[in-house]
């Protein structure tokens, strides 16, 4: 659903810089737990994860022809050497020292195992860390003449001094002109009397699988490194915390401190910017992301027009269609977003959505799953009406809705349904107990304020579909297909009724312990 580890290792960085900053951001969606952390900053990687590693240029007119940008070529067609390419690229790849105020006492004594943890404390005789300088670093690449530079957002973020190096040994204080966390990315300008060396952009959307590219950067401090390799897949997604990126995955080794530095093709022109690598150990072994050059450019337009990035939003919690979810629905294809939550008196509100309704277009393009419709409607300026087709209990309707600005994180937490209570009682269907929604189950079962309707889950059996769904005690069951659930009875009654009419599932909406809302459909014949 859509809403808006570990003891540090440095290495022989460890001998150059002091301790860095540690960013970490679990990227959902794979076998094992990986973890995305900045590489710019020389952050730390626990077993199985994914660093970061990008940064892009904005669009400058190329003055050479293509056949001078490519690599010199054998007969049969491969690639001999990239060493023209870089040496017409690599001038404006710079080094990005970002310096900030940080106490380490706290994640020190993290980091020691527990028995031992209170003699580290005495030790400490109570004295509180004193506040000391930090440096890390990563890659960025100047864009144009005027000195803006890019580089990833993890690189900058919460720095007191930011200090751009170029490989010609020039080195600058950049300001920070804006930044996005949402897609990592961010702008630094630079003020030199002397011209810039500059790398222009090219169209990652003519990329193949199997394309060349190259990668320029700094990884553990080592300037201008320079590396290839090829296009692994395109429009990779990477967990909810990057939900706004389809990655461009590639095998050119890349490194903690590439992030921020360039991809380029073999015109030498930037089509991504190092961002995230995938790693069981912390160091390269070929898989890598690289955010693509058409989101950067788009990004960099608003930072430079704004100081900041603004998105449409529609005020909703929305989820896939799963094929369990089609089947329990009777839909044939597996394709749009069921809205899961709406915010009260956000557009969606405003416009008549409700709950269960599927989006499978909006302004006639067709909508794929929760990701792509997220997509859209944070490309559609804030005002503008968007016409959204829509599924409701099979028929096809149009709504209407005004789009309004994405609110930051902190105001999407606080968006919350609101609802009514209603008598107690308990029941038992589909493998699952239930009881009603009293203020002693809240209690017991540490259920938030904010649900204040429905049915709570007090036992699963574990051999039912219930159990393999992950329903679990303290879930809070909030509709049985179209049937509201103000208590246990409503629940029983909902899946009789399914029964009746030759249904072998339901589909719940249910407000989850874990505080999210969000559609599962169950077989009620495994019980």
């Amino acid at each position: 659903m859509q809403n808006d580890p570990h003891t540090p290792d440095t290495g022989f960085l460890s001998r150059i810089l002091p301790k860095p900053r540690q960013r970490r951001v679990i990227a959902m969606g794979t076998a094992a737990t990986i973890v995305v952390v900045g590489l710019g900053a020389f952050a730390f990687l626990p077993p199985v994860r994914a660093i970061r590693t990008a940064t892009e240029p904005t669009m400058i007119a190329a003055n050479e022809s293509e056949s001078a940008h490519a690599p010199r070529m054998l007969e049969n067609s491969a690639p001999f050497s990239f060493a023209d390419l870089v040496e017409r690229v690599s001038p404006a790849v710079v080094t990005i020292t970002s310096e900030t105020t940080t106490t380490d006492g706290d994640a020190d004594a993290d980091n020691i195992p527990a028995p031992f943890r209170d003699f580290f404390n005495q030790f400490q005789n109570g004295q509180k860390p004193q506040p000391h300088r930090a440096l890390s670093a990563g890659s960025g690449f100047i864009i144009d003449k005027a000195g803006y530079v890019v580089t990833n957002n993890h690189v900058v973020d919460a720095s007191k001094k930011i200090t751009v190096k170029l490989p010609d040994g020039r080195s600058f204080t950049a300001k920070l002109i804006g930044t996005d966390a949402a897609t990592d990315i961010a702008l630094l300008k630079l003020t030199s009397e002397k011209p810039l060396p500059t790398v222009e952009f090219g169209d990652d959307k003519k990329l193949r699988v199997g394309d060349w590219v190259v990668a320029v950067g700094n990884p553990f401090g080592l300037s201008n490194s320079v590396t290839a390799g090829i296009v692994s897949s395109l429009g990779r997604n990477i967990g909810n915390d990057q939900q706004y990126t389809n990655f461009i995955q590639i095998d050119a080794p890349i490194n903690r401190g590439n992030s921020g530095g360039p991809t380029f093709d073999l015109r030498g022109q930037v089509i991504g910017m190092n961002s995230m690598i995938f790693s069981p150990s912390g160091g390269s072994v070929g898989i890598g992301f690289a955010i693509p050059a058409s989101l950067i450019h788009e990004v960099v337009d608003q930072l430079k027009a704004h100081g900041r990035v603004t998105r449409g939003y529609l005020g909703v919690s929305i989820q896939s269609v799963t094929p369990d979810i089609a089947t329990s629905l009777g839909i044939k294809e597996g394709k749009g977003a069921m809205v899961a939550e709406i915010v009260p008196g956000g557009p969606a509100s405003k416009a008549g959505f409700e709950q269960g309704d599927i989006v499978t277009a909006i302004n006639g393009q067709g909508v794929d799953d929760a990701t792509d419709l997220t997509r859209r409607v944070a490309s559609v300026p804030t005002g503008q009406v968007a016409t959204f087709s829509v599924s409701r209990q099979g028929k096809p309707l149009q709504i209407k809705a005004t789009i309004g600005t994405r609110p930051d994180a902190q105001q999407l937490a606080s968006n919350a349904p609101n609802g009514a209570m209603l008598a107690p009682s308990s029941a038992n269907a589909a493998g699952l107990g239930l009881s009603s929604l009293t203020p002693e189950a809240k209690k017991n079962f540490n259920i938030a304020d904010t649900v204040v309707v429905g049915a709570v889950i007090t036992k699963v059996d574990p051999d039912s579909d219930a159990a393999d769904k992950g329903l679990q005690p303290g879930d809070v069951v909030l509709r049985v297909g179209n049937r509201v659930v103000r208590n246990p009875a409503d629940f029983q009654a909902g899946v009789a009724e399914a029964k009746k009419g030759g249904r072998t599932s339901v589909l719940l909406l249910v407000a989850h312990s874990q505080g999210q809302t969000g559609f599962v459909a169950i077989d009620i014949d495994k019980t």
